[in-house]
């Protein structure tokens, strides 16, 4: 048994969950269990992890997925999408006047981090990246658990269930994409497993391929927004519709197989663009002062995320998505397969500042919220209103 240590931090919240078992005779009633929610930039550097049975590679996809999740200061949901991080003490006390929790760690074979090391490697590696204020993280801390402790550890520690996508994978359902782009320069970055290398996840190929599926939203009646706010969704209606008709003519994406690749080119387009797209409309303005937009430090270089080209400033998909969605309004189908009614690059050129203006408006109008935009069905008819007239020019 190690020296004990004790941890003292402030919290945002702290919470004691009651023990069900208290009254009754059956169960563990020495257990405890507490919730905290935490600034990332206060989480302890000392937390003991002795404990943790998985070895913590930053290097695998799980883990830029979590760097990646805590270094969107556009979103600041780090708290919610992260599972945060599960704690095995001794004793655990709230100070209610200076809102800070104290934990004490006695056993090192029974007390320390349990789950979640990934989560606290990338926290500490990362965040001076940040600011205080911008990511939380929860903190679950279990108590009087030294008796079963094993099998609490192999128990959190499962393996994470296989992926959708990831036994789409194995049925080979994905060579309609791996086919379509097959000779582009992104396609060894994309991922469409889990534990593949790459920093591409084909969720997000499958997302942005639903906004012009024109068999599911043939018009203005409906408006893809999964794409946005429901890549699982994304995921299982491309499953869905492979399932149902395999690789034959009627699959939506077989008959967009001839433009995937134009798809991803004016995603990068707009990407690139929208700062420049921006001052057109606003000569005097400011479009990295806008809230979401990611100006890079001096020395940093943001490249676009398909052809890696240099870009003076990052967008949040909440712009980018409903932007690169109205697209969907040049598309037809002829001869079994999806065909642009116009060059999309050219009304690009002619419309793209006013798709920037219209949705950075939306945006400030919601609250400066990037998020809400994304999901504002308004947008999307708006900005697909705009391309279809372009288009009639």
């Amino acid at each position: 048994m190690a020296e004990t240590i004790t941890l003292t931090f402030p919290v945002q919240s702290f919470r004691r969950i009651p023990n069900p078992y208290l009254k009754e005779e059956a169960g563990n009633r020495d257990a405890n269990m507490y919730i905290a929610i935490c600034d990332v930039k206060d989480v302890p550097d000392s937390i003991p992890m002795e404990t943790n049975p998985r070895e913590q590679n930053l290097n695998t996809n799980v883990a830029k997925r979590i760097k990646a999740s805590l270094l969107d200061t556009c979103s600041l949901d780090f708290y919610l999408l992260n599972r945060g991080i599960l704690l095995s003490a001794k004793e655990v006390s709230f100070n209610n006047y200076s809102n800070e929790m104290t934990v004490v760690f006695e056993d090192e074979e029974v007390h320390g981090n349990v789950d979640g090391g990934h989560t606290y490697r990338t926290i500490l590696k990362y965040r001076d990246k940040i600011d205080a204020g911008q990511q939380f993280v929860k903190i679950e801390i279990l108590t009087g658990v030294e008796s079963i402790f094993q099998s609490l550890a192999a128990a959190r520690n499962t393996s994470v269930q296989v992926q959708d996508k990831s036994i789409a994978e194995l049925e080979n359902r994905f060579d309609i994409i791996k086919s379509a782009l097959g000779n582009q320069p992104y396609m060894d970055r994309i991922f469409f497993k889990e534990n593949d290398s790459g920093d591409i996840d084909v969720a997000d190929l499958l997302s942005i391929l639903m906004m012009f599926n024109i068999d599911r939203y043939p018009g203005m009646d409906s408006f893809p927004t999964i794409s946005y706010s429901g890549k699982k969704r994304c995921i299982d209606l491309y499953i869905q519709d492979h399932k149902n008709y395999a690789e034959t003519e009627e699959n939506p994406y077989i008959k967009m197989k001839p433009i995937m690749v134009d798809i991803f080119k004016l995603y990068d387009q707009i990407e690139i663009n929208m700062n420049a797209f921006y001052r057109k409309k606003n000569p005097n303005g400011r479009y990295g002062a806008t809230k979401g937009v990611i100006v890079p430090k001096e020395g940093i270089s943001v490249k676009s995320k398909f052809m890696m080209n240099n870009m003076d400033v990052q967008s949040p998909n909440g712009f980018i998505y409903p932007i690169l969605g109205s697209f969907r309004a040049l598309l037809e189908e002829k001869n079994g397969v999806y065909c642009w009614k116009k060059n999309p690059f050219a009304i690009l050129e002619k419309v793209g500042p006013d798709l920037v203006e219209s949705t950075v408006s939306m945006s400030r109008s919601l609250g400066n919220n990037p998020q809400s935009a994304g999901k504002d069905v308004n947008l999307w008819k708006t900005l697909f209103m705009t391309v279809a007239f372009a288009a009639m020019g």
